[in-house]
């Protein structure tokens, strides 16, 4: 049931193009959406109740007002609802995933010797970009390929520089020995250029240049190094053969595919390279308040944003709106004609449909998948006999090192997946001796003075342990009033000892563990929880040990910053060294009074001189 304020608005919506802003009760904006008619578009939403599906409408139940913005085309609506989602950017108008989530592969062709990089982000750097891979396997995959077959550097820029004699990879003859050995920059850039076509998808190109380098080492009687290249010629070969030939013509081109199903989406990307096809990578969404349509679209604008490899040719399952305008886009950023396509016969309608087919397989594998977590849900719920499902289970675990620098991990898995976005990290201060209670206390006190509206609060919360750990949680939520806010239950590691096949579940005031023989994915699914927990508390520990550890003893003293820090082992080479010298020649040093010379002194003196 929509609320006045909105039937109000609606009423009073023009048949014009515009832009809507759909919000929340804080006045956030959740969703921004363009239309040629206002009016039709919202009666969509908010009056054909009937076809909403169910998660359409729980979104729908969050809006609390919308604004309208009339325009006097339907291009300036396009531009304006691309500039209010850039600036404002919308939950619900996520499309594509932030770029630091899709891997790319980056080659700086300015370096000496250029290496093959992973990255998360494009940077305005001239550097060339490929990608973005649907996942890191594909990306690690395509690396692994391109150093086999021509042996680029694989060590990192800092490895490379500082290395006095050649890695494993150059004595398996997976790697030239650029550190340590000279090899002509010229004749390594030649091979990173013929990476780079490979990565293109030219191998047929590459194979032609190096038959003819093959050629002219056999004329010479370089029968070493013709062999090397004839290796390269055959390794890229069995690359080609695994690749098919879906377009007689040899051209470029990007296919997108759109397949859809109870509010889910999959787009599909075939990239097509001198004709043949070279990857295929499907990119999930949800389709949220979202047209079939506008997710193709979104998609389209948003994934060429993330690549500077941009066909001359991308071949549409769907016609779309503003397709002169993107296309426009396109060829600005490409340096050259781009052309967008819908084709309705022929090749080119039957490569389209072939990617709607690979995005239906992928749909269907993710909708499965979805079933599955939800039954494994259903089944924890009743095992524990909860009255709501389990959407959002919390974990949490302490780590300390015997006693010393504790710290705290919170973990969070909404629908039966690592929602890593609500994870949380805690330091736990001013508790001097090991005390797990006091731990708990601290830590869920950090946690639950959180409102709800702030936090939401969980539909289970799980603790790591038995009945004694069980116990003093529910002592603790006790102590803060929580105790009937949410089911808490234990998680203890089976006995081996005792002869325990399993890890064992306990609820408060049961003094046996829950017999889980007829609901093992539900007791898998709170051991992922707990294991998740643990592995997040140990990694926060270690590497607040490792920062501790690289420290100097100059950092703890107060009124010595970066500066003053740098400038004195810069000085002195040194904290042993610091510790020789005198009130007076420490003072000598700019920024340095005699005062914070004689604190550093004995500071110093009282730590021991620890480096």
């Amino acid at each position: 049931m929509i609320n006045e304020k909105i039937r109000e608005k609606y009423d009073q919506a023009p048949h014009l193009p515009g832009v809507y802003l759909m919000k929340d009760k804080k006045g956030k904006i959740l969703y921004v959406g363009k239309a040629k008619d206002l009016k039709k578009r919202l009666s969509s939403y908010f009056v054909k109740k009937e076809q909403t599906e169910i998660k359409t409408a729980a979104l729908l139940a969050l809006v609390a007002d919308f604004d309208l913005v009339i325009t006097q085309s339907d291009q300036e609506a396009f531009i304006l609802e691309s500039n209010l989602i850039k600036e404002n950017a919308p939950k619900y108008n996520v499309i594509l995933k932030d770029g630091k989530n899709y891997p790319l592969l980056r080659i700086d062709m300015n370096e000496t010797y250029p290496s093959i990089q992973r990255v998360r982000r494009i940077q305005n750097d001239k550097a060339l970009y490929f990608g973005p891979y649907s996942s890191s396997r594909s990306v690690n995959q395509t690396v692994k390929q391109i150093q086999k077959i021509f042996k680029l550097r694989k060590c990192r820029n800092s490895q490379f520089k500082n290395r006095s004699r050649p890695c494993l990879n150059y004595q398996i003859k997976a790697c030239l020995g650029l550190c340590c050995i000279d090899v002509d920059p010229e004749a390594y850039k030649r091979q990173v250029k013929d990476a780079i076509l490979f990565l293109r998808g030219r191998s047929g190109e590459v194979i032609r240049k190096l038959k003819q380098e093959m050629t002219a080492h056999a004329a010479e009687q370089a029968f070493e190094k013709a062999a090397q290249v004839r290796d390269t010629i055959f390794a890229i070969q069995r690359v080609m053969e695994r690749q098919v030939v879906v377009c007689p013509d040899q051209k470029d081109r990007d296919v997108m595919g759109l397949a859809w199903k109870r509010e889910k989406a999959v787009v599909t990307v075939m990239m097509v390279r001198a004709g043949l096809l070279i990857d295929t990578a499907h990119y999930p969404t949800d389709l949220g308040f979202k047209e079939p349509d506008e997710v193709l679209r979104a998609f389209l604008e948003q994934y060429y944003k993330k690549t500077r490899e941009i066909p001359g040719q991308v071949l549409l399952s769907r016609p779309i709106e503003n397709q002169e305008g993107i296309e426009a886009d396109l060829t600005y950023a490409a340096g050259r004609r781009v052309y967008l396509h819908h084709p309705v016969r022929g090749e080119k309608r039957r490569l389209t449909e072939m990617a709607v087919v690979n995005g239906e397989k992928e749909l269907e594998k993710i909708l499965l998948k979805e079933e599955e977590e939800q039954a494994t849900l259903v089944m924890l719920r009743n095992l524990l006999k909860m009255e709501k499902l389990p959407e959002r289970i919390e974990c949490f675990d302490n780590s300390n090192l015997q006693g010393g620098d504790p710290v705290a991990s919170m973990v969070v898995f909404t629908n039966g997946k690592p929602d890593k976005a609500q994870y949380r990290k805690f330091i736990i201060r001013d508790i001097e001796v090991q005390d797990d209670y006091a731990y708990m206390t601290h830590v869920l006190s950090r946690r639950f003075r959180h409102t709800e509206e702030e936090t939401p609060r969980p539909d289970l919360l799980v603790v790591d342990g038995g009945k004694g750990q069980l116990g003093m949680a529910v002592a603790v939520l006790k102590d803060l009033g929580l105790e009937d806010e949410f089911p808490v239950a234990g998680l203890a590691k089976k006995d081996k000892d005792k002869g325990e096949t399993a890890d064992k579940i306990y609820l408060p005031g049961r003094s046996n563990p829950l017999n889980t023989a007829q609901s093992q994915k539900a007791l898998f699914l709170l051991e992922q929880v707990r294991d998740e927990a643990h592995r997040f508390a140990i990694t926060f520990q270690r590497k607040r040990r490792e920062k501790r550890a690289g420290q100097s003893a100059l950092d703890t003293i107060p009124g010595i910053g970066p500066k003053k820090r740098r400038l004195l082992l810069t000085r002195f080479k040194g904290v042993e060294n610091i510790k020789r010298q005198s009130v007076d020649e420490l003072a000598e040093l700019p920024g340095i009074t005699r005062e914070l010379a004689e604190i550093i002194l004995v500071s110093l003196a009282k730590q021991g001189g620890a480096a």
